[in-house]
């Protein structure tokens, strides 16, 4: 797949499979209208849900919004010599039949021995945006936007609610007018375009700042006063917190519990993909464990972990992507013997019920950090979408944990996600927790049945060795009573007097987690 004329900082394979970029921000044209063309680039231009705008392929045919294209089928195509037209009245479309001006980036690339070309809209810095209806003379204008994958004209309330966006371009898609180009770093964004498979890593060598960061959409003004955007400072500075005070993330974990006066502290700065994937490594290798019981009842055994790996990341990602970058509070994690909690400020819009959150339901209409979130799709860190909070709870509850819980006051100020532990890791003493994986493994047959046995109530050694039938009292000592001893997974009713007459053995708190897969 060979590049013709420029390069997006878009995987062009994500564009034709809807991996990482949603339906609804790529509109597929099997051939060059420009009338229609226009309509969705002004939609883009409005971006009325705070998406990131889309793209336009053209020489792509769709059905039912899948682009028909694979690797056994190619697509439609254009001509190599429509490639220059179609931009050149782009450019004259960009004048004169949107208002204010509006020019998408556009890209060529060459698939199965076809043409195609790739309109990148992002969301314009001078919203509300309209455009002719007709591209005749005496056409009427109106303002359009994205529903779905379709391109509509904006009406009543809709259009009502699309002039109060007047001037309200999202803080992370706003000029710092106190930074300068080269607070940004072209290595970072060197390494984001190879993370991410983009095209555009093979000639970013050759581009400067400048023109590597306008291609990125992270340097914006006229040519005589560039300046970067917050998103590019956040994602590439290597001290964001410069610009951004308190853009970090803290880990806490207290061994004694929340209540106890010990507590280690971990805290990340740096780049925002940076510190997000760092945060998430640390806390998976250091605070994030499992458990493997066997099952008496059942030849597999049961796995499970104290906080699930997933729901860990939607929750650290949720605050990465929905925190201010305005308010100097940085993210919060603490981790405790109950739950693994993620503060960050503010809450969500007002708009969302609670009740709706909890049950997995709630839908934002509008974004606070649109580039944020469409970077940290590229790294594939989330989804977006309002997916977060149902994958948590699906997760929490394919890995038998207890449901999570959302918090926020009346003010909407801040938004907490508490992740309880799962019951199985919630033991205190300390034959409790020394049962390991590596102990419940290592559970022979005959220890197992001696347990099985003492489920109901204690029994001496009389009884076990009717219950058990066996009747070599060495041999049951040897390999049932003394192992079970040992690994404290049964003892003595009476302790202090071993060889009482009246001695029974009865389940531990150990043997009973472990029969009943629990830590």
């Amino acid at each position: 797949m060979n590049d013709l004329t420029t390069k997006l900082p878009v995987n062009i394979d994500d564009l034709l499979t809807l991996r990482t970029v949603e339906s609804e921000r790529i509109e597929y044209k099997s051939g060059w209208n420009p009338e229609s063309i226009l309509h969705t680039i002004c939609a883009f231009a409005n971006d009325f849900h705070n998406l990131g705008g889309g793209y336009v392929v053209i020489g792509v045919a769709e059905q039912n919004g899948q682009p028909l294209v694979s690797a056994n089928d190619a697509p439609v195509g254009l001509l190599p010599e429509q490639i220059d037209a179609i931009q050149k009245e782009l450019l004259n479309l960009g004048h004169s039949a949107i208002a204010p001006n509006y020019h998408p980036l556009t890209a060529s690339y060459e698939i199965q021995g076809k043409t195609i070309l790739v309109l990148w809209a992002p969301g314009g810095e001078s919203r509300p945006y309209k455009a002719k209806t007709c591209l005749s003379k005496k056409a009427d204008w109106a303002y359009y936007l994205r529903k779905h994958t379709s391109t509509v004209k904006a009406t009543g309330n809709d259009e009502r609610e699309l002039m109060t966006l007047a001037a309200t371009v999202p803080f992370d898609d706003r000029y710092r007018q106190t930074a300068k180009l080269d607070d940004l770093s072209p290595y970072l964004m060197r390494e984001f375009l190879v993370d991410i498979q983009s095209e555009l890593s093979t000639e970013a060598h050759d581009l400067d700042t400048e023109a590597l960061g306008r291609r990125m959409n992270v340097v914006g003004g006229p040519s005589e006063m560039a300046f970067p955007k917050n998103v590019g400072l956040l994602f590439f500075n290597e001290r964001p917190e410069q610009f951004f005070p308190a853009t970090q993330i803290d880990v806490v974990y207290f061994p004694d519990g929340a209540g106890g006066d010990r507590f280690e502290e971990k805290i990340f700065t740096g780049s925002l993909g940076r510190i997000t994937r760092n945060t998430l490594d640390y806390i998976n290798r250091n605070y994030l464990k499992e458990a493997v019981v066997k099952k008496p009842t059942r030849p597999e055994a049961e796995r499970f972990w104290n906080f699930p790996l997933a729901a860990v990341e939607e929750a650290v990602v949720n605050a990465v992507y929905h925190r201010s970058y305005e308010i100097r509070e940085p993210i919060e994690i603490r981790i405790d013997g109950e739950y693994l909690m993620v503060l960050s400020f503010p809450g969500p819009d007002r708009s969302i019920r609670l009740s709706d959150l909890q049950a997995g339901k709630a839908v934002s209409r509008r974004y606070r950090n649109r580039r944020i979130g469409e970077f940290l799709k590229e790294l594939d860190l989330t989804e977006g979408r309002s997916t977060g909070v149902p994958k948590i709870l699906r997760v929490m509850k394919a890995n038998g944990s207890p449901k999570p819980e959302f918090e926020s006051d009346d003010e909407r100020s801040y938004f907490l996600i508490k992740l309880p532990i799962h019951a199985g890791f919630t033991v205190k003493s300390k034959a409790e927790e020394q049962v390991t994986e590596q102990v419940t493994e290592q559970v022979t047959e005959q220890v197992e049945r001696l347990m099985i046995a003492l489920v109901e109530q204690p029994l001496n050694t009389k009884a076990l060795l009717s219950t058990l039938k066996i009747k070599h009292r060495p041999t049951f000592l040897q390999n049932y009573l003394q192992p079970a001893l040992q690994q404290s997974l049964v003892e003595m009713t009476e302790p202090d007097s071993p060889r009482s007459p009246t001695q029974k053995y009865q389940l531990s708190t150990k043997g009973k987690l472990v029969l009943e897969g629990k830590r």
